[in-house]
């Protein structure tokens, strides 16, 4: 891999771009709810959060490379096989995070600084370096940080904390369990070699079913909220609602599956990656929709 693929790598394109897509849906529903969009502000929101989110998981990296030697799907990055030195990494991280920062503070308000800034030290500290180590509620940690980048987009346009902001940021932050949960029970003997206390490790898989299904009501229950709140119109309830339905289907059938990895591999991971999609996609047209 040449220098350019390393420095990409680095900055895991998957968790990068996955975090920008629900920023980027949290602006277009707050500018469609306030009917206040506008293209610097969307670009140097996008822009800005890329390179914070980006500095968060290169540095998560380097704080990771003991862990991530012993796992599976990520002995093979480039902070475990030496293509990159340490030093270099952290260099880039801050670089990132200081790019991403300085964009952030003039296009677009302190609030977004502020929440960009929290779920960095959250990510990589509280969570990447603390608790994801040492506790089974690292997944509870880690998943303030990843509902960030969507309170991040939101406040982008808002300007301020209010019950909108309030809502998409716990859509997010509920998502995270059974989307997690599941890779937790499907890699559970990996999790359990590297010494990282995940809730399948130490509760066991029936448990963490249990929780799986819990989590996912509760995200239901917070996207079609945003209805008669005020913030969508009725289509977009209409179809997060059987969507909705539809995983927690899902989630019950688990607490009866023969397989339990098969059914969190192929059944609730997938769905979370194919509801997340949705769920950016009615966000940023919600708004719009009678």
């Amino acid at each position: 891999m040449n220098k350019l693929g390393v420095y990409y790598q680095l900055v895991k394109p998957g968790v990068m771009y996955g975090n920008v897509l629900t920023g980027v849906a949290g602006y277009l529903f707050a500018a469609g709810h306030f009917g206040a969009f506008s293209w610097v502000g969307f670009l140097a929101t996008t822009v800005g959060m890329t390179l914070v989110v980006s500095a968060a998981c290169v540095l998560n990296n380097y704080l990771d490379q003991d862990i991530d030697q012993i796992m599976q799907r990520t002995k093979k990055r480039p902070s475990v096989t030496g293509q990159v030195s340490g030093r270099a990494m952290v260099i880039y991280s801050l670089s990132l995070l200081i790019l991403g920062t300085i964009t952030l503070s003039i296009w677009t308000n302190w609030l977004v600084v502020t929440i960009g800034l929290l779920g960095f030290v959250i990510y990589v500290w509280l969570y990447g370096a603390l608790s994801k180590r040492r506790s089974l509620h690292g997944t509870l940690v880690g998943s303030i940080s990843g509902a960030m980048p969507i309170a991040g987009g939101y406040a982008a346009v808002s300007g301020s904390v209010d019950i909108g902001l309030i809502v998409v940021f716990l859509i997010l932050f509920f998502w995270q369990f059974p989307e997690f949960y599941s890779i937790s029970i499907y890699r559970r003997k990996e999790y359990k070699a590297a010494g990282i206390p995940v809730i399948s490790v130490v509760r066991g898989v029936p448990r963490t079913i249990r929780w799986i299904l819990v989590n996912t009501v509760l995200y239901v229950a917070f996207t079609i909220a945003l209805t008669p709140l005020g913030y969508t119109g009725w289509i977009y309830f209409a179809v997060m609602l059987i969507s909705g339905l539809h995983w927690i289907y899902v989630g019950f059938q688990g607490l009866s599956s023969k397989d339990p990895e098969h059914w969190a591999r192929k059944r609730m991971f997938r769905l979370s990656m194919y509801y997340i999609l949705l769920l950016c996609v009615m966000l940023s047209v919600g708004p719009l929709l009678p």
